[in-house]
């Protein structure tokens, strides 16, 4: 009891002292939350990005691209292997009998950024009749959706949100034609909402694509089906595809342009943390030093030295938690749920909203208190080993 009465003496006063060295203690606290901000700036950003690209796509939608191809923007399919695709077990059926598929195109389109002006590669996609069937979550929030034969587009919500020219009513030239916007469609932040969408046929006419397609959708009876379009895929020669569920294809998708995020926003994370760990040390010292004869008459006065190293490395955490809490909120408060775009497959982009999720923040704060340890450490052992009679003979 007598030591644990000391230690909340001694953290008493170092904590009521603050004030005295204000100017230390606060280029502490803003180096600390500029290490969060950044750090958790970039995994916001991946984390938004990966929630985009997880959310989209179902479990019972199955995607066939060309053997090889990892991305639709890489893939051709021609229309005689869509008539044997549909001939496949495990396919929903209309009630006509025929099978719920659509062949697609992908192709890049220009478009320009609302926030710098500068063009950006955007992806149309042409779909085929039931496109929009093997679409779930799909809501057209303006217009209508486009007529089959001719030159109109819906366009996703993100995308609008990014993008300017776009707007429902609108008229934009788009490969060799012109093309009137007449709906918006939402699908709950997927990554579809950073598409625009075109008759299948206009767009292979337009953009001199033959009578060929990139992907095959299916509606499949169930997740489980997918095997059986596989083997049957597998057993027919004349069809050298490959076959992914729609979830999977989009959540594989993610994964190198998330690694890529998190991988140039640790290495400067830890490199703004070095600089923090030296403002922290050369904080905590100067705290020491200005403190040298108040230790000393608490070591007279029969205080041990462990209350001093107690002391002194709660004040170096209580800095640093305040800086990673600092850093937290702001990123919280100005970025989360921003609305912003990066590269996706054939360098088209995606538009995502930066995501700021608890366990993110869990990971700042505990770099913060890692700051905090390691820089109120060897402060603290000299707060600890502070001779008597040096302390009263400086100054």
């Amino acid at each position: 009891m007598r030591i644990l009465n000391q230690i909340i003496a001694v953290c008493s006063i170092n904590l009521k002292s603050l004030p005295q060295r204000f100017w230390l203690s606060f280029s502490t606290v803003v180096a600390v939350a500029m290490v969060v901000t950044v750090l958790l700036g970039f995994l916001a950003l991946a984390a938004g990005f990966k929630r985009t690209l997880d959310g989209t796509g179902s479990d019972t939608i199955a995607i066939l691209l060309r053997d090889g191809s990892q991305q639709e923007v890489n893939s051709v399919v021609m229309l005689d292997q869509i008539r044997l695709i549909g001939e496949a077990p495990g396919i929903v059926r209309k009630p006509d009998g025929n099978p719920l598929i659509s062949g697609e195109l992908y192709v890049i389109v220009d478009g320009v950024k609302r926030s710098t002006g500068l063009k950006a590669n955007l992806p149309l996609r042409g779909i085929g009749k039931d496109g929009a069937v093997l679409r779930d979550d799909l809501t057209i929030t303006q217009g209508r959706m486009f007529e089959p034969g001719s030159n109109e587009i819906v366009v996703g919500e993100g995308l609008v949100r990014e993008f300017a020219g776009f707007d429902l009513g609108s008229e934009v030239r788009l490969g060799t034609g012109t093309w009137k916007v007449v709906g918006v469609f939402s699908m709950k932040g997927s990554v579809f909402e950073s598409e625009l969408w075109g008759d299948a046929a206009v767009v292979q006419s337009l953009f001199r694509r033959g009578s060929s397609f990139q992907t095959v959708r299916v509606r499949l009876e169930s997740p489980e089906a997918i095997d059986q379009l596989r083997d049957y895929v597998a057993g027919e020669p004349r069809l050298k595809l490959e076959v992914f569920s729609e979830k999977g294809y989009f959540a594989g998708q993610s994964s190198n342009t998330v690694k890529l995020i998190q991988n140039a926003g640790w290495p400067l994370a830890i490199a703004m943390a070095l600089g923090a760990l030296a403002g922290a040390l050369n904080t905590m010292y100067s705290s020491v030093a200005s403190r040298a004869r108040e230790i000393a008459t608490l070591r007279c006065l029969g205080f041990g030295g462990f209350p001093s190293f107690v002391a002194t490395l709660l004040e170096s955490l209580v800095l640093a938690g305040i800086g990673g809490v600092i850093g937290s909120m702001g990123i919280f408060l100005f970025f989360d749920g921003f609305s912003t775009s990066t590269l996706g497959q054939g360098f088209t982009q995606i538009v995502f909203s930066v995501s700021l999720t608890p366990a993110l923040v869990k990971q700042g704060i505990i770099l913060a208190l890692l700051v905090g340890l390691i820089g109120g450490f060897f402060p603290a052992l000299r707060a600890a080993r502070v001779p008597i009679v040096t302390a009263y003979s400086q100054g």
